[in-house]
């Protein structure tokens, strides 16, 4: 039961995690994988997209920890939905397609776990997280 009260509330480790988790994906494309049998265009694609969502996640969660407010957390929802469905849009695979599969399921959850904290917490609640 104690471990349920540690996570009715948003902490701002969690917003931490959530920085480190954009870090990661934004430096996903160069963590070492098997050789590109694809063309550079593909690869530019596929490099974009994952530093372009790393910083949307590391934004957003600095802005969470700053002024929380309920849209941040769907926005991250959204981002963890894309990061997984990116391979497959993109058509890319291997190591990457996994470490992207992973990443953006750990954002999913980490941002679904967030939403669920602040779901009912009115505006003061909201403006005084992180103090």
């Amino acid at each position: 039961m104690s471990t349920f009260r540690f996570l009715d509330t948003h902490r701002t480790w969690e917003d931490w995690c959530g920085m480190l988790l954009g870090l990661l994906i934004a430096l996903s494309p160069w963590f070492p994988t098997e050789p590109d049998h694809g063309g550079d265009a593909e690869r530019g694609f596929v490099i974009l997209n994952a530093f372009a969502i790393g910083i949307l996640v590391f934004g957003l969660a600095q802005l969470e920890y700053v002024a929380l407010q309920r849209w941040e957390e769907v926005v991250e929802l959204l981002a963890g939905l894309w990061l997984i469905a990116s391979p497959y849009v993109l058509g890319y695979s291997g190591t990457l397609g996994i470490w992207h599969l992973g990443l953006g399921g750990l954002v999913l959850l980490l941002a679904a776990l967030q939403l669920w904290q602040d779901w009912d917490l009115n505006e003061q609640d909201l403006a005084r997280h992180g103090q």
